[in-house]
């Protein structure tokens, strides 16, 4: 890894659609870009999601055959794309 990249976990690129909730915005329906043990980049496109960094959220990935866990995880980037979340135990 060089110059501003501080990622210590390896990105697999993965295209899964997770509920977002956060408290005060409500909750969102994006579509995942990436993800690492530490956390995952959820692609925003017209949604009106603006979250703080360090905001926490819960996130469960949708469309499983079963019901997925919900995660507890923070805002730790934004680009012009979307969000990295990390998780919150991470």
């Amino acid at each position: 890894m060089g110059g501003n990249d501080r990622r210590i976990h390896n990105r697999t690129a993965m295209s899964a659609k997770v509920r977002v909730t956060h408290d005060e915005l409500g909750d969102f329906v994006f579509s995942t870009r990436d993800i690492s043990d530490g956390g995952v980049f959820v692609v925003v496109d017209t949604e009106p999601f603006v979250p703080s960094i360090g905001d926490r959220v819960q996130v469960q990935v949708q469309g499983l055959p079963v019901p997925a866990p919900v995660l507890d995880m923070v805002v730790v980037r934004k680009t012009i794309d979307g969000f990295g979340l990390q998780f919150a135990d991470a």
